[in-house]
């Protein structure tokens, strides 16, 4: 095959964060493939971007992100790219006028209602005593009313979820509230996975690291309509709005976005601010979400510590799929034109319009590429 120039690629990837970022580096390394990344961001790594703010503190631009996994797979493709520091993530929710581990568990109940449960036989008694049993779950109301009774589904699930999605529970997709489990035992951890670590030197230095290979260009600052004219390539992967990318032509698909304050508390004293990494404020009365101290999850030891305080926005850039039942079918609509498109890839969250965490992003590319891979439809650079 002859050289491709200087503006010829392989494959052109719009979004440098998970999704395009590990399809650029296996298409690079293992096609060997001349690979360019783009980014309409000033900078990689999408929404896990971290960076060191004007006080010295090592900040998550937009939120925490916690990785955490059952899948071996995934550990071993990132583990190539980066070491790992454990952290168990821990969040308290603020619930009549007490801070209450989230999710609940067994001390959540003892403490709300002050009560003396020992043990997880006591503890399953009380929430089926409790529960309204439902013959179809449908909705989030049913995911947590079924589970755990009308009282602790308003304390701690309606008014956050109300706030979060702009709509009320029982208007979401089960699968919304169904991602936090009910613990029948004191376990205080946010989630349970086996694999529970943060990058050891942050998610943009494992960013860096994954794109640094000589077949791959990033280009940040550049936004796909600015290259459609100036590059030449024979595949996309694409890991924007579905809905973006065909022009709407349906209509807009609905993201939930997200806006951050930043206040930054002297700790002369190298200590932390909040009892916990984040605090949830399920009240509707509370108009954030909830607040989260960035040293409880990146370890730094300094004496200045960076709360973000989080609000929900039904403008801005998307972070979260909308999940309901019209939304699906807008979507499944959308779907159909993808799978049309025989030289484009759709992968990623936005793409596929999908509510995913981080490891199942990079799995879902990591299989993306593999099937792609094995059909032969990409070239050999």
């Amino acid at each position: 095959m002859a050289p491709l120039s200087p503006n010829a690629y392989n494959t052109l990837v719009v979004g440098a964060g998970f999704a395009g970022s590990v399809m650029a580096e296996r298409l690079a390394t293992h096609c060997g493939q001349r690979v360019l990344v783009i980014d309409r961001r000033d900078h990689i790594a999408g929404n896990a971007y971290d960076y060191v703010d004007e006080h010295g503190v090592i900040c998550h631009r937009y939120g925490p992100h916690i990785f955490h996994t059952q899948s071996q797979k995934v550990v071993d493709y990132l583990s190539q790219f980066t070491e790992w520091r454990p952290y168990e993530h821990r969040v308290l929710a603020e619930v009549d006028g007490q801070l209450l581990p989230m999710p609940i568990n067994r001390d959540t109940v003892n403490r709300l209602y002050g009560l003396s449960l020992d043990d997880e036989a006591a503890m399953k008694a009380f929430l089926a005593d409790r529960a309204e049993p439902r013959e179809r779950i449908e909705s989030s109301e049913d995911t947590v009313v079924a589970k755990v009774g009308r009282d602790l589904y308003e304390k701690f699930f309606r008014g956050y979820t109300r706030k979060q999605w702009q709509r009320d529970p029982s208007e979401l997709h089960a699968s919304v509230c169904a991602r936090i489990p009910i613990r029948l035992n004191t376990d205080d951890r946010y989630f349970g996975d086996w694999f529970q670590n943060i990058p050891l030197d942050g998610y943009t230095a494992l960013f860096d690291r994954i794109l640094d290979q000589p077949k791959i260009d990033v280009r940040t600052s550049t936004d796909f309509d600015d290259v459609r004219g100036e590059v030449d390539y024979d595949h996309l992967v694409y890991t924007g709005p579905v809905d973006a990318y065909f022009g709407n032509r349906f209509g807009a698909l609905p993201y939930r976005s997200l806006e951050f304050e930043h206040k930054t508390v002297p700790t002369p004293d190298g200590g932390l601010v909040q009892p916990a990494a984040s605090i949830n404020q399920p009240s509707e009365d509370v108009p954030h979400t909830r607040t989260t101290e960035y040293r409880w999850i990146t370890g730094q030891d300094h004496t200045a510590s960076t709360i973000a305080y989080e609000y929900p926005r039904a403008e801005g850039d998307p972070y979260y799929p909308v999940p309901s039942a019209e939304t699906r079918e807008l979507y499944h609509r959308y779907e159909v034109l993808s799978d049309a498109e025989p030289d484009v890839t759709f992968v990623g969250r936005l793409a596929r319009y999908q509510y995913l965490n981080m490891d199942q992003v990079t799995a879902q590319a990591l299989s993306t590429f593999e099937k792609l891979a094995a059909s032969g439809r990409v070239a050999v650079g």
